[in-house]
């Protein structure tokens, strides 16, 4: 439970941290919050020979609104998304997803961009970011460029970025006024990650959905969209039977683990019922 010998850098600047990550190759990692990597070195399943530790850039903290787009450093943490009023009135979705992620003190540390950026299917965000149709900014040795949240999971632990480069800010379009919004998360106790979670953004027209994105939590080695079961609820009411038909949609392209948390039978039966509930819910929302 002791990490092994490693050197510690903190630049001031983005510019730094990456020299640094291009320069010190394959034997550095970037530190946010440290909840996952952390551990990883406690257990000698990580064992890097460099930390470049993130908390001095200015430049990766905070939240702003560019436009119709909500845009948030990487080095934000999860308690700061809570207390944030543009959050809660723009993006309320954002902020319940906030508070189910583990308990307090892992909130305080916690950041939104080590939580979407290291690939583990475990992780909130990531589903919620896709169901946003939300945009991270990758800054590396040969510049910057934006990856869509739908094309930066590639497979567990693995994604877009490339060596050197580290997600420096969330880009989140702002939904529409009056739309509906849910995650329905399933866990064994308090702080743990999810058995199965679903996040639904839609809105509504003349009782009917007139919108629909639905991502799923840790039902695959990455967050999945939903799109055939989105697609089910189009033009409906959500009456029982447009119910089932999404549920039986979204748990056809779950292919879970089997673990602590129960048999892939049974992750895929709950996560069909996340999409039910996130769906009644986010219609009850709506306006």
């Amino acid at each position: 439970m002791i990490p092994g010998s490693f050197s510690y850098h903190r630049p001031a600047s983005v510019a730094d941290a990456v020299k640094l990550l291009s320069d010190l190759g394959e034997d550095a990692r970037p530190l946010a919050g440290g909840h996952s990597l952390v551990p990883m070195m406690k257990l000698r399943l990580a064992t890097p020979a460099h930390l470049i530790d993130l908390h001095g850039i200015a430049a990766l903290k905070g939240i702003s609104r560019d436009g119709n787009n909500l845009v948030i450093g990487a080095m934000t943490t999860q308690h700061e998304l809570l207390v944030s009023d543009d959050v809660a009135k723009s993006m309320p979705i954002l902020h319940e997803a906030a508070l189910l992620i583990a308990d307090p003190q892992v909130r305080y540390r916690g950041t939104i961009g080590g939580n979407v950026a290291n690939g583990d299917p475990g992780n909130d965000m990531p589903a919620l970011m896709m169901t946003l149709g939300a945009t991270y900014r990758l800054e590396g040795p040969g510049g910057s460029r934006d990856v869509a949240a739908a094309d930066f999971y590639q497979g567990a632990y693995f994604t877009a970025l490339e060596p050197g480069e580290i997600l420096t800010s969330v880009s989140v379009p702002v939904p529409a006024a009056g739309h509906g919004y849910a995650y329905e998360k399933l866990k064994r106790k308090v702080g743990d990650y999810a058995t199965a979670a679903a996040a639904v953004v839609l809105t509504m027209a003349s009782g009917k959905v007139a919108t629909c994105a639905i991502g799923l939590t840790n039902v695959h080695e990455t967050p999945l969209l939903a799109a055939d079961a989105a697609k089910a609820v189009i033009g409906t009411s959500l009456d029982a039977a447009t119910l089932k038909k999404a549920a039986a949609a979204a748990a056809a392209i779950m292919a879970p683990a089997a673990d602590a948390r129960g048999p892939v039978e049974y992750r895929k039966h709950v996560g069909g019922i996340m999409v039910t509930r996130a769906l009644q819910r986010a219609a009850a929302v709506a306006k």
